[in-house]
């Protein structure tokens, strides 16, 4: 059983000050546009992930004229008690502190507190380009297992630090060059496979909870499929590397890897993103924040934290409703202008320029 008990911030976004106690179950936020609703959970979000949900950097998340923000928050997990302490500053380091001991890197948070985020911004999964279902796959596997927070900082690194080489060699393979970018191969090399393996086994165990949400919340069974098979995972990225050797080289950048992989959707054997409806779009973006909601679930053995950002406005009633019913939580935090029939259980908080009424 995870939960937020209490809740406090300082000089988060619009938010001067708010204390906020919390029980298990439905938090409705309501309030007009503007009014900070967004706000509260990104603060709850930034508990679970060390990062805005909307993509947000860091420093725009503190208050306007202010030199930090504060995040602090008692959180029940699995019947442990955790006090969670963020500071975020424009000055110096940003720091997270978990029952008073520092977490460092950042990044090791990650998975600390299980957490799902449905945002309006989620169906660029399905129309935008491979970059933003790359992101949903790499979030989703340092969720699911703190292994792979460190798998996927030295991928970054090895990759940074081989592009960094192609750029200084400006074209021309010299025998240093030549030397140094065999070492950085071998380690991409060997990175890049493991990172692949966990995006493959990962992509079949979303398709088993994924394509049963989308029937669920669609009531039609259309099949949907995600599809992730590289051709350097295939053949071996060494060999590949070695056949755009010139082309990178050229262009000083490393032009094949995980991080220039396709993840294809498909419904019903098409590509969503080309041929799916507006409404199936969306429906399919919800199926997928539903596969890892369950992946997570299944994973930690507890319901994670869910937080819908303004989510119910672009869903009809019978959606809605299916997708309350899909989505089991021992706390829900929802964001809405106007209160859905669905939600009439729920605990409501009112949301007014930054102050909790």
């Amino acid at each position: 059983m995870v939960y937020v008990q209490q809740l406090w911030l300082q000089n988060f976004r619009n938010y001067s000050e708010a204390n906020l106690s919390i029980s298990p179950g439905q938090i409705l936020v309501v309030g007009d546009n503007g009014q900070g609703k967004s706000n509260l959970l990104e603060a709850i979000g930034y508990l679970g992930t060390a990062k805005s949900f909307r993509g947000i950097p860091a420093d725009a998340l503190i208050k306007q004229d202010c030199d930090n923000a504060i995040i602090r928050a008692e959180v029940s997990h699995t019947g442990r008690d955790l006090l969670v302490e963020v500071e975020i500053s424009r000055t110096h380091q940003n720091k997270i502190f978990v029952n008073k001991q520092k977490i460092s890197p950042l990044r090791n948070l990650i998975g600390m507190i299980p957490t799902t985020i449905f945002g309006p911004d989620d169906l660029d999964l399905v129309k935008n380009g491979p970059s933003v279902r790359r992101a949903y796959l790499d979030d989703l596997l340092v969720q699911l297992h703190p292994k792979n927070i460190q798998l996927r900082a030295d991928l970054e690194q090895v990759l940074k630090q081989r592009n960094a080489l192609l750029k200084q060699a400006r074209g021309r393979l010299t025998d240093d060059i030549a030397v140094t970018l065999e070492v950085w191969n071998d380690k991409f090399h060997h990175l890049s496979h493991q990172w692949g393996k966990a995006r493959q086994k990962i992509v079949n165990d979303i398709n088993s909870f994924a394509a049963d949400s989308y029937m669920e919340l669609a009531g039609v069974p259309s099949p949907l499929k995600l599809i992730y098979d590289p051709e350097w995972l295939e053949h071996g990225l060494l060999e590949v590397l070695k056949l755009q050797e010139k082309d990178e080289l050229r262009r000083g950048t490393s032009l094949v890897g995980p991080h220039r992989d396709e993840i294809t959707i498909t419904l019903s054997g098409l590509p969503a993103r080309t041929h799916a409806s507006q409404g199936e779009q969306r429906t399919i973006a919800l199926s997928l924040r539903i596969a890892g909601h369950e992946l997570l679930k299944e994973t930690h053995n507890t319901n994670p934290l869910l937080l819908l950002d303004d989510v119910f406005s672009e869903l009809d009633m019978k959606r809605a409703k299916r997708l309350l019913k899909l989505l089991v939580a021992d706390q829900t935090f929802i964001s809405t202008a106007i209160a859905p029939e669905e939600t009439s259980e729920g605990t409501q908080i009112y949301i007014n320029k930054g102050q909790i009424l």
